[in-house]
């Protein structure tokens, strides 16, 4: 049980079989009790429902974690409930838009860079003081699949906001590390979600090759989640596939 007795808070938990719900059955599963986050109520209420038959204590906060008013109220709901928070998991976002770069419209770039670059932001500088508080924690993003390197010219606004990201987890790390606030970043290969299998059809060739499983990412966030990774910080770990 790497996590008992941790409060982690995970946000983007809203739909079965994605990542960011894989991850708070595993934190679980060692131990961890878990604050999981939505914009939609239904959707957030009906994974707290499924990760309790799993014998998980968890709490669920729909918020809109672009806003700072959503930001704090996490962090807020959080402590009230369980006086503290250990780890924090950025997960909240994700890809929304392709197509050719001078095709981008305004809306099209904020809304990814705020889905994804400024909720990070926002929910670490919420969870900063709490954290400084008690005298460390553990704050996980999330950076871009593959990397920035081979990144594709079809989806402009996420490179952008994931390199932002990793330009945040080692900016913050800088600043965590006199107080004990750990901050790294994990860069997942094509993870194995079933939206991405239903959509993208791979081979068992490439799934063996090619893929990671969302067990292979939990892996990696449970070791930044422990005093395991106490002389890691600022970094940004690639979990990707043999064929990358």
């Amino acid at each position: 049980m790497r996590l008992e007795g941790k409060v982690a808070v995970i946000t983007g938990v809203s739909h079965p079989g994605q990542m960011g719900f894989a991850l708070a059955g595993f934190f679980a599963e060692e131990g961890a009790t878990l604050v999981i986050t939505s914009r939609s109520a239904e959707r957030v209420a009906a994974r707290v429902a499924e990760l309790q038959t799993r014998g998980a204590r968890v709490k669920g906060v729909a918020v809109d974690l672009t806003s700072e008013q959503g930001a704090q109220r996490l962090v807020e709901e959080a402590v009230a409930w369980q006086g503290r928070i250990d780890v924090l998991v950025n997960l909240a976002g994700g890809l929304t838009k392709y197509g050719p770069p001078h095709e981008y419209s305004l809306q099209d770039w904020e809304k990814e860079l705020n889905n994804n670059l400024r909720t990070a932001f926002l929910c670490t500088r919420a969870v900063w003081p709490v954290m400084l508080a008690q005298g460390g924690g553990k704050i996980i993003n999330f950076s871009r699949a593959y990397s920035i390197q081979n990144a594709g010219a079809q989806t402009l606004a996420y490179n952008c906001a994931k390199a932002g990201v990793d330009a945040l987890t080692r900016t913050f790390a800088q600043a965590g590390k006199a107080v004990g606030i750990y901050v790294n970043a994990i860069a997942p290969g094509l993870i194995a979600t079933q939206s991405n299998l239903d959509e993208l059809h791979p081979s068992p060739e490439e799934l063996r090759t090619r893929w990671v499983s969302p067990r292979e990412i939990a892996e990696v966030a449970i070791f930044l989640a422990t005093a395991a990774s106490d002389g890691v910080t600022g970094a940004i770990i690639p979990v990707q596939g043999r064929g990358i």
